[in-house]
């Protein structure tokens, strides 16, 4: 009997996972606890292992598709074993197995053409044949797809063409303008794998009668710039970011406030720090670990921003579960220091550290990801002033750190410059009014600009 291949279940907060790629293939032979594929959350890169050795019978998901957690994404079994009734609601259906070689003749060798109605037709005997899959064929007819004239490799048994392969193109390929897609649909032009628009796209001026253009035949210029041209679709993390972070500023109504904080305090501490003795442990903290621990005192004076809204009902939090936004290879992630305001100086530091490095590794956990309060996000390490953070819904608050620059202060009638940190506070303005956000912004101001006596309380 065929088994079916679950998507992990990632901690509590975690509803579905994208597939990343599969390292195996339909008709792959698979040992038990060889890795099938990699999956990702918002939070981190995962592997899924399977838990029996068989042949791969199919795979119920692509590459790019977010599938809920404890649903089926594969089945493994004995070749020829059906595994049609393991297929969730949902899920494409199954390509057909090729376990033992077979020949060219097996395959659907219809060949295929982009004719003028924008179909897929036959080619002339002269012309190389391709094999490929009935559902592969459907695809490339409803997008236009010319696959003799891209030269497709396909993945299938014998360089068959399989619909991943066909949906591999097609995410590469440049998107074209309403007016070129409606001249294309008329089935009397015929698209070239480029365009002349920004980042590739297709232009009404660049289509074609009768026949696609091969790269060759495009003039000098067009085919340059498409060789300078790098395409890349928006998958795993990178997608969940695009679409979360959009989805922050259509839901929310964002307001950001600035203001800076005399550094002084911070500055000389931070040298203190650096000159203890290796035996305290110290030495590592960085000026983001002082903000970070002025929040996590300032804050809970003010309960409107340590809250989440959902739901049309706010939640204000006792603790502070401070999230520090941190710059992977992957993208932007944001791990959470848990009840921040009961930790020390150095645990904050410690903390921090330790979820960055899991970040960048790849090692950290989702529950370590979510369940924030308020977020931290420092860009002045790369010379930023200030800037508008984007809430990490559904929070209510973020904060902005931009670097220290001096800044003329009149002191008893005369002037003097005097190191301030940058701050940039985002709220969101529906259950956030602006001065309770600019009394928090006060009180931070004051207590970074007195940090011993903050570190007193």
């Amino acid at each position: 009997m065929a088994t079916a291949i679950l998507m992990p279940k990632q901690g509590q907060s975690v509803e579905s996972c994208i597939i990343v790629g599969w390292k195996k293939e339909v008709g792959d032979q698979v040992a038990e606890g060889e890795t099938l594929c990699e999956v990702e959350t918002d939070k981190a890169l995962l592997e899924v292992e399977s838990p029996t050795s068989g042949v791969l019978l199919a795979v119920f998901f692509q590459a790019g598709d977010e599938v809920p957690v404890l649903t089926n994404i594969a089945a493994i079994g004995e070749p020829g074993e059906d595994a049609s009734g393991l297929r969730p609601d949902g899920a494409a259906e199954i390509e057909p197995v090729e376990v033992s070689p077979v020949s060219d003749s097996e395959f659907d060798t219809k060949t295929v053409h982009l004719a003028g109605d924008g179909t897929i037709a036959g080619v002339s005997a002269g012309d190389s044949k391709v094999g490929i899959s009935p559902r592969a064929r459907n695809l490339a007819n409803k997008k236009g797809l010319d696959i003799t004239a891209l030269a497709i490799q396909g993945s299938g048994p014998g360089g068959r063409i399989i619909e991943r392969d066909v949906q591999t193109v097609l995410a590469e390929m440049p998107k074209m303008t309403p007016l070129a897609k409606s001249m294309v649909a008329q089935g009397s032009f015929s698209a070239p794998i480029s365009g002349s628009g920004i980042g590739g796209r297709i232009m009404a001026g660049d289509l074609a009668t009768s026949r696609p253009v091969a790269r060759e035949e495009m003039p000098a210029d067009v085919a340059a710039l498409a060789e300078e041209i790098e395409t890349i679709p928006l998958r795993g993390i990178r997608k969940v970011i695009a679409e979360r972070m959009l989805d922050s500023l259509q839901t929310t109504a964002q307001l950001t406030l600035n203001a800076s904080a005399d550094a002084r305090a911070i500055l000389a501490y931070r040298k203190r720090l650096k000159a203890s003795a290796e035996a305290l442990g110290l030495q590592k903290v960085t000026i983001n670990d002082l903000v970070l621990f002025a929040v996590s005192r300032i804050l809970p004076q003010f309960a409107e921003l340590n809250a989440r809204f959902a739901d049309d009902a706010v939640s204000r939090y006792k603790n502070v579960h401070l999230g520090v936004a941190v710059d992977t290879p992957r993208g932007l992630m944001v791990p959470v220091i848990r009840r921040a305001n009961t930790l020390s100086l150095k645990q904050i530091s410690q903390e921090a550290q330790r979820l960055a490095t899991a970040c960048i590794a790849g090692s950290v956990t989702p529950d370590e990801m979510s369940g924030g309060t308020f977020t931290v996000t420092n860009l002045g390490s790369f010379g930023v002033e200030s800037f508008t953070p984007v809430l990490n819904a559904p929070e209510v608050g973020i904060l902005g750190v931009g670097n220290i620059n001096l800044k003329p202060i009149e002191v008893e009638g005369d002037v003097q410059f005097i190191p301030h940190v940058g701050l940039s506070l985002t709220i969101n303005h529906q259950v956030v009014d602006g001065a309770p956000a600019a009394r928090f912004l006060q009180a931070l101001s004051e207590g970074l600009a007195g940090l011993e006596l903050l570190l007193a309380v």
